[in-house]
């Protein structure tokens, strides 16, 4: 099945009860059985089913086996919040002593997570590129993983996962890619050598901005030895699926940080329309960018672009489509608050993703607990603007920013 076929017929678990179409609510905090010795079985993963919703539901469940057959993965594990996603992710593989080396050009949150590990003794060091040339000398015996946003947000740099992929294979280190702005309608990264693929799914698989979420694929190709992995000594005899089993049988499990049956029914709903908003999203992105390309007293930032130093990676990726997120610079914070306010289409809200065009002030917001220098890596500058382009008509967007760009000064 091609994208949006298998977006409504692909696997959503759906045992019927009713005939009915999409996974159903299940908003239950436990599962009865019709006696201890089957709860026991259930409940110790030797036999199939559900106990307790912090554990497994079937509404999330449905949520997990979509996106992992979308992503091309042999399993997902749904979390509460695209943070959690990461946060567990990472918890999974990394103990005390370990080094992470990351993109500087993360989302503000994530940076913020990277400085809270330094508390469990866990280093990570930033380049402010993702490339063989910046990541080769950093690597070292305590480097246990590769992480980076696959269009960093809200830099918009492209990482060339094939590249980076393999140069962490070759030092036996995983690749993990958030993707949350990419998203699978612009690719599958592990396609292209990604080891594990994080989703903020609050945003584009959901689409409404209506549920918080996360999601971890795994693609169950690193071997997870125990002489470099000592904690999965005990998870070795899952093979392929030793990352999967150790994340829902231990850290994400005993943290709590699982997805609520509505939410996941939420983003079930959502994301059968991925593919018919990512193309409108992207389209209305291209000309929006276009336009702001020849307006006076601003800068722009769209890999969709010409002018983008990341116009070749989005070809190549991509099929030249840059996304949904276009940042522009409009000469000072004042100017940038001015325009912000001017807008009368737009919302300011701190989300991406939505079917709403959705703007932000980032410096002052987002990455308001980062230092200057982080704040110069990821790209964001005092008037800088984050756009989240929406699916409203692209003449009324265009007019609307021409109308607020002219009554700045």
């Amino acid at each position: 099945m091609k994208f949006n076929t298998e977006l409504i017929h692909g696997n959503f678990d759906g045992k019927s009860f009713l005939g009915e179409t999409t996974a159903p609510i299940f908003q239950v905090s436990a599962f009865s059985h019709e006696s201890p010795e089957k709860l026991e079985k259930v409940f110790n993963n030797k036999a199939p089913g559900f106990a307790y919703s912090r554990i497994g539901n079937p509404t999330v469940s449905a949520f997990e086996k979509r996106i992992a057959d979308l992503e091309h993965g042999i399993g997902a594990v749904a979390c509460s919040s695209g943070m959690a996603a990461v946060t567990m992710a990472l918890l999974n593989i990394l103990q005390s002593g370990d080094e992470v080396i990351a993109g500087s050009g993360l989302f503000g949150g994530t940076i913020d997570l990277f400085g809270d590990l330094k508390s469990f003794g866990i280093e990570t060091k930033f380049v402010k590129h993702v490339t063989i040339d910046e990541v080769e000398p950093l690597i070292s015996g305590k480097t246990k993983v590769i992480f980076t946003e696959l269009i960093g947000n809200p830099a918009l740099d492209i990482v060339d996962i094939e590249a980076v992929a393999e140069l962490a294979h070759k030092n036996n280190i995983p690749l993990f890619i958030d993707s949350t702005t990419a998203t699978p309608y612009l690719i599958n990264p592990i396609d292209h050598g990604a080891d594990v693929v994080i989703h903020s799914s609050s945003k584009y698989i959901n689409g409404g901005g209506n549920a918080i979420s996360g999601i971890i694929v795994d693609s169950g190709k690193f071997k997870w030895t125990s002489e470099r992995y000592p904690q999965f000594e005990e998870y070795s005899k899952y093979g392929k699926f030793a990352f999967l089993s150790k994340l829902r049988g231990g850290i994400w499990r005993n943290v709590g940080a699982c997805l609520a049956p509505m939410n996941a029914f939420l983003n079930n709903i959502g994301i059968e329309t991925l593919g018919l908003r990512m193309e409108r999203l992207c389209y209305n992105s291209l000309k929006l960018s276009e336009f702001f390309e020849s307006a006076e007293g601003i800068e722009v930032n769209y890999p969709g672009l010409e002018s983008s130093p990341y116009h070749e990676l989005s070809k190549k990726y991509f099929e030249g489509k840059g996304g949904a997120i276009i940042t522009i610079r409009a000469g000072s914070k004042e100017r940038a608050y001015k325009l912000i306010n001017n807008l009368k289409i737009p919302l300011s809200a701190t989300n991406i993703g939505d079917v709403r065009t959705l703007v932000i002030h980032p410096a002052s917001t987002i990455y308001a607990h980062s230092t200057d220098e982080q704040k110069l890596d990821a790209g964001v500058y005092d008037d800088t603007i984050r756009i989240s382009v929406g699916i409203e008509d692209i003449d009324d967007l265009i007019n609307d920013f021409r109308n607020a760009i002219e009554k700045i000064d």
